[in-house]
């Protein structure tokens, strides 16, 4: 017998307390850690500087260890690892009913995770500048342990990832979040990855390229353009920000039992209650839930993989592969040369975008409560048909080749909001193993409480817990609103909304 019988309590589990307090500390006071970010600052600009990685585009023929596959032509490596650009055959019911694309397989799932150790009652999470070919300044700061399958397993070779015991050994540990999310649907096929944060009380030896911050300090640093990468913000979004709904999660007018106690009429305070379930929210989760449901139930689309030289509308050249208008993409290839990571060099393709993207929650205080108006959106990548996705989610050079009716709703209003409406603005990177150069605008537009935008079809009003809840589960909320609630808490401790 491996468990205690029936009926006694004695060697029960019981529920582990929860970081979300102590979380909620750090975000508050962000000057409260063992560096201070103007130290961290001088430490990341050395490290930049010092820096000597080299990354340059290359035509096709000078790729190393891969190929165009006779059949199909499918671009693969050589050791049938790492991951493959093939065609996707796309059919929707949507505005545009076909289409075709270059699309990424990497079908192993990577690892994400961040290694949380507390000083002083403060977590601290241990960071990792990273040099990643496709960022568009080099090195950024990445979780602590970044990896996909073959690299942790040794494919290339080269050194072992470090602290990746951590995460592959997590049952040692307090395992804080562990959940597989998605990746981009519009680039990736099926792609997932293992968001994972851990908590140690060991004595952790501190490695070069790696650095201590208080997770209140990683929220701040989400203010500073191409700084924290997509793979640290959609774990920072997997954080518990508030426990799971309980029996006992009635509001009162002082609530100083929330962690994060409302002072004042602020877009902090609205925050700070859309945190708490007891203050309510306008829609049941269970009615959201059973609307996400019913979205995933009636969505009408597939999506097939086919050979690379059977998709219609791309062309490849010695370069390139890119579509016939000259927008959405292209597959191209990078020759890098590094000292910083587990190899010193290699060569790959890569996706590059055209234009910069827009990911934008537009929020309202509905009874004293921000709340995100979120969408469900199908991306043909995506495993589980649709997902929870931003306002709005677009490249706009991308619709004056599209219908009209593409266009997506509140584009007009996220790009013309007024200054003082706008809680967050900041350029950050798409993941830069796969994405060369590739950025989004994030933006955070607040409505005012008047005004009526309703809920247009696929359309939703949720509160901040209610979203977070959804994080928690795998495929409900994708990588862009991921990186967005991530911003979203961050706003927690930021002064620009503290305006009436």
């Amino acid at each position: 017998m491996t468990h205690a019988p029936l009926g006694s309590a004695t060697r029960l589990t019981r529920p582990e307390a929860s970081p979300a307090a102590s979380i909620a500390r750090s975000v508050r006071d962000a000057d409260h850690a063992v560096t201070s970010l103007r130290d961290f600052h001088a430490w990341l600009t050395g490290y930049r500087d010092a820096d000597r990685s080299d990354v340059r585009r290359i035509p096709f023929t000078e790729l190393k260890g891969w190929r165009f596959a006779e059949a199909g032509g499918n671009l693969v490596h050589d050791s049938g690892r790492f991951f493959s650009v093939h065609g996707l055959r796309v059919r929707e019911s949507g505005p545009v009913p076909c289409w075709d694309q270059p699309v990424i397989n990497q079908p192993e799932v990577g690892v994400l995770g961040i290694l949380v150790k507390e000083f002083d009652g403060i977590p601290h999470c241990l960071m990792q500048a990273k040099m990643e070919p496709g960022n568009i300044n080099g090195i950024q700061l990445s979780p602590t342990v970044q990896a996909t399958r073959s690299n942790y397993t040794g494919v290339h070779g080269g050194r072992r990832v470090p602290y990746l015991d951590y995460f592959r050994n997590a049952a040692r540990q307090q395992v804080i979040a562990d959940v597989l999310q998605s990746e981009q649907g519009t680039w990736f096929y099926r792609k997932r990855n293992r968001n994972i944060v851990v908590r140690t009380t060991d004595e952790v030896e501190l490695l070069e390229g790696f650095r201590w911050l208080s997770i209140g300090q990683l929220h701040a640093l989400l203010a500073v353009d191409d700084l924290v990468n997509m793979d640290t913000r959609t774990v920072m979004a997997c954080l518990p920000f508030t426990d799971p709904p309980s029996a006992d999660t009635r509001a009162t007018a002082d609530d100083r039992r929330s962690p994060y106690p409302p002072q004042g009429e602020t877009v902090r305070s609205a925050l700070a209650r859309s945190m708490n379930p007891g203050h309510g929210a306008l829609h049941a989760t269970s009615r959201v839930r059973t609307w996400f449901t019913d979205a995933r139930v009636e969505h009408e689309g597939r999506a097939d993989l086919v050979g690379l030289d059977a998709i219609r509308g791309w062309h490849r050249s010695a370069e390139r592969i890119s579509h016939e208008t000259g927008l959405f993409f292209d597959v191209m290839a990078v020759d890098v040369r590094t000292g910083s990571r587990e190899v010193g060099g290699w060569t790959q393709p890569m996706i590059a975008a055209h234009g910069q993207g827009i990911v934008a929650f537009l929020v309202q205080r509905i009874g004293g409560v921000l709340h995100v108006l979120t969408q469900v959106t199908s991306e043909p990548g995506f495993m589980d048909a649709v997902e929870l996705a931003p306002t709005v989610q677009c490249t706009p050079e991308n619709y004056s080749v599209l219908p009209a009716e593409a266009t997506p709703p509140f584009l007009d209003e996220v790009l013309h909001a007024p200054a003082d409406a706008v809680r967050f603005d900041t350029v950050l990177s798409e993941e830069g193993g796969r994405f060369f150069h590739t950025r989004s605008r994030h933006l955070i537009v607040e409505i005012p409480p008047e005004r009526d935008l309703g809920e247009p079809p696929g359309f939703r009003w949720l509160t901040a817990h209610q979203l977070a809840g959804f994080v928690r589960h795998s495929n409900y909320v994708n990588i862009q609103a991921r990186s967005l609630l991530a911003c979203l808490h961050s706003l927690l401790r930021q002064t620009r909304g503290d305006r009436p």
